[in-house]
């Protein structure tokens, strides 16, 4: 038996085709999810300009920042039911390599991204490893839960950075990352400095209450200096992917300060090790997240810690799915756009 879905394959050249395909009941151990809404995250939109395109196959389903009820069970799913929300954590782990076997399947060896190396969310019925689903409140609703994935790499970051209270934190970077960042950090108890060079996206900072710099107008350094008394930031996060960003936070972190490395980088970037040396500066990377993680980042929004209207800048229907990836590829002041696949 299969349940009837409508999707968005990915045909490559930046084009999609919204298609009827049958989904089969979910087997053992999966869980078969009604998509409510997806997120278009920047690796989408990596793969929509052309990256990635071995992993992909042909008419790849993309999306996996999903929220949803759950449509039915497989054999020997006993802790979820039909009709629960939910979403999803998008990792499949070998189980068997090295870093599985010491905990930390999140970066496991042969890891698989569901919805990049399997197909994905922009789907009415999504069947992923019941291992992948996360419970939510009944009060939380469908649409600020499609941010709970993208939050959940921010509370990774903050977590792996060790943010303390009463903290001075810098973060390089203001897109939705970036924005989520600081909001774990601050929900941490640090003080937070925002810096960024889209004037839309500082404004939106700022009403969200950080104290923000645009490097292009002002020495962001010499900024950081007078704000935390000449020490220096705690921890940095560097969520740019710029040169310009990268170097910014040897400058401006504090002796022993944590620079956590969020963004990707296109090309391998120049890096000041005199700076980690002479200030005995720690490099952290910080990549997807674990299962803690999200659960931080469902009690942050059910807390009302996350300003989800101002961060979701357009809701669109499956169907406009072409036009929406478009969109974003030339509005840099955009944050969030959600396809609302099914609704909830």
């Amino acid at each position: 038996m299969t349940l009837t879905a409508r999707a968005a394959h990915f045909l490559h050249d930046r084009r999609f085709e919204i298609a009827n395909r049958d989904v089969p009941l979910p087997g053992s151990g999966k869980v078969a999810l009604r998509v409510a809404y997806c997120g278009i995250c920047g690796t989408d939109l990596h793969i929509y300009h052309g990256a990635m395109a071995e992993r992909l196959g042909d008419r790849r389903v993309l999306g996996h920042e999903v929220s949803g009820r759950i449509q039915a069970v497989g054999e020997g799913v006993t802790r979820l039911a039909p009709g629960q929300k939910a979403v999803v954590r998008p990792l499949a782990p070998c189980g068997n390599c090295p870093a599985c076997a010491a905990g930390h399947a999140h970066i496991c060896h042969r890891l698989k991204f569901l919805g990049i190396d399997t197909d994905g969310g922009l789907s009415d019925i999504w069947t992923v490893p019941a291992h992948a689903i996360h419970l939510l409140p009944e009060d939380v609703p469908l649409k600020t839960a499609a941010l709970v994935e993208p939050l959940a790499v921010a509370c990774h970051a903050v977590a792996r950075g060790r943010v303390a209270e009463g903290e001075d934190v810098l973060v390089v970077g203001g897109g939705p990352i970036g924005m989520l960042v600081a909001l774990a950090a601050r929900d941490s108890g640090a003080r937070v400095i925002l810096s960024e060079v889209n004037p839309a996206r500082l404004a939106l900072a700022t009403r969200m209450g950080f104290d923000t710099v645009n490097p292009a107008e002002e020495d962001l350094p010499a900024r950081i200096a007078t704000a935390t008394g000449g020490k220096g930031a705690d921890a940095v996060f560097e969520v740019s992917g710029a040169q310009r960003g990268l170097e910014a936070t040897t400058q401006a972190a504090a002796v022993r300060g944590r620079i956590v490395m969020v963004a990707i980088y296109p090309e391998q970037p120049k890096i000041d090790m005199f700076r980690y040396f002479w200030r005995e500066l720690e490099l952290i990377g910080a990549r997807v997240y674990e299962p803690q993680d999200y659960e931080r980042a469902i009690a942050m929004i059910g807390a009302g810690a996350v300003d989800a209207a101002a961060l979701i800048t357009d809701v669109v229907p499956l169907e406009q799915i072409q036009p929406a990836f478009e969109a974003l590829s030339n509005a840099p002041s955009a944050m969030k756009t959600l396809v609302q696949v099914a609704g909830g």
